[in-house]
């Protein structure tokens, strides 16, 4: 699987396991092995579990989300970059939005080896939109 096609199932993976709160389609992407860190500061988790329990965690804080990813860019060595950006009601009802950007690595099957997520969080709903500046 070349990288396109890596990245395209991911983002088809997280678009489905978030829509339904599923943290067993996103892990099914990540290599027994993998590399996850969810934030650059935060300690880096191995092995599918980390990504299950990332995820898990995540959505159980969460009532409901609006997401959109943009369009990955991909580059040598398995490389890829996907932004994303989501309104977030949580579980006691108060509103957020995060923009972030995963950066992955994915080996010869398609799974990720290595995932590093840089994120920030701003209350209130913000909109979805991909760098909503372009869209003026």
């Amino acid at each position: 699987m070349n990288t396109a096609e890596a990245v395209s199932a991911w983002v088809d993976a997280w678009s489905d396991g978030w829509a339904r709160h599923d943290p067993v389609v996103i892990a099914a992407r990540y290599a027994p092995d993998c590399v996850f860190r969810s934030q650059p500061f935060r300690a880096a988790g191995r092995g599918r579990q980390a990504a299950f329990d990332y995820a898990a965690q995540s959505f159980g804080g969460e009532r409901s989300a609006r997401f959109a990813f943009g369009a990955p860019v991909t580059g040598a060595n398995g490389r890829a970059a996907v932004e994303y950006r989501a309104v977030i009601t949580a579980s006691d009802g108060t509103v957020s939005t995060i923009a972030g950007t995963s950066m992955l690595r994915f080996g010869g099957d398609g799974l990720v080896t290595e995932h590093l997520d840089t994120w920030t969080e701003a209350e209130g709903d913000l909109g979805i939109a991909i760098r909503p500046e372009a869209s003026r």
